[in-house]
């Protein structure tokens, strides 16, 4: 078993870019997996990691090395989770990610119930708007809104999620409400984390490139501009329907809203489905309606 200790070290290093983060994860002093690694290149007889001040990197060795033992080492873990959770109760630890305002508002508080309800469960959430690699980065599940791309993840639906192009009265007051897709380029369009936005023409999706005075990728930040009558931002409905609904925002352009912008919970294919991942599921799908804010009517013009 000595041997798979210094596989296991090597393995958490290179998936984690430094020996500090695999010692955390490990639970045990940087010196410690240092030395395992150290031990493990003596034993293979050639160096595996070019180490700096600044970050490590794999010798040709050792991107061979890894890429053979990385398959073999989540086999085994694998293998020790599925005896381990035979009893069918969500132990262990559970990692997911979703994207920053979402997670924080709507799913936060499901892991939270969640946990009070199988307090032998340890979480760790990451919230983040880039789309990260669940399986190189080691999440069990990640929520992702809009159209899922082609790949080996399965996807879980979780709930309808509506984009509007809103504005303040105030603002349309000075630019008259747009009631066509080419009446967008007179707007002063707020833009986010994409120069486009999307919408539907005869039921085919049509990218629109928008610009204008303000952008960043912040939905909360685009929301507090259109408030402030800065112009349009397409934001999704937990944005917007509560400021629709008193009138301090104008949904504009609704028969070209793009229907295809679901909430997603996704997980790798090739993986032990595990209690705690199939439970979590199970629950986000019953109850992800309690957290979401009440949908208010579709607002057409």
């Amino acid at each position: 078993m000595q041997r798979w200790d210094r596989v296991e070290a090597f393995i958490e290093v290179v998936r984690l870019g430094a020996f500090k983060a695999a010692a955390e994860r490990l639970k045990v002093s940087s010196s410690h997996v240092s030395r395992l690694v150290s031990q493990l290149e003596n034993q293979l007889g050639t160096t595996l990691l070019y180490r700096t001040t600044r970050r490590i990197r794999l010798t040709e060795a050792g991107q061979l090395y890894y890429q053979h033992c990385q398959h073999l080492f989540e086999g085994f873990r694998e293998a020790e989770t599925a005896v381990k959770e035979l009893q069918d109760t969500p132990t262990g630890l559970l990692s997911l990610t979703c994207a920053t305002t979402f997670g924080e508002r709507f799913i936060a508080p499901l892991v939270h119930d969640f946990m009070c309800a199988n307090p032998r469960l340890e979480v760790r959430m990451h919230f983040t708007n880039r789309q990260v690699d669940i399986i190189d980065e080691g999440f069990d599940i990640a929520i992702r809104m809009g159209r899922l791309k082609d790949s080996s993840l399965i996807a879980r639906r979780l709930c309808e999620r509506r984009e509007y192009v809103v504005g303040a009265p105030a603002y349309f007051t000075r630019i008259a409400q747009p009631h066509s897709l080419s009446e967008l380029s007179r707007h002063r369009c707020l833009v986010g984390s994409r120069d486009y936005w999307r919408f539907d023409v005869d039921g085919v999706r049509r990218d629109i490139r928008v610009d204008g005075p303000l952008s960043g990728n912040s939905g909360p930040a685009l929301l507090d501009a259109a408030l402030k009558g800065l112009g349009v931002a397409q934001l999704p409905d937990y944005y917007v329907e509560e400021h629709l609904a008193r009138g301090a925002l104008i949904s504009v352009l609704d028969a070209y809203r793009h229907g295809d912008t679901a909430v997603w919970a996704v997980y790798p294919r090739h993986r032990h489905r595990s209690a705690k991942v199939q439970h979590f599921l199970d629950y986000l799908v019953a109850h992800i309606g309690e957290t979401l804010p009440p949908r208010g009517p579709r607002h057409e013009t």
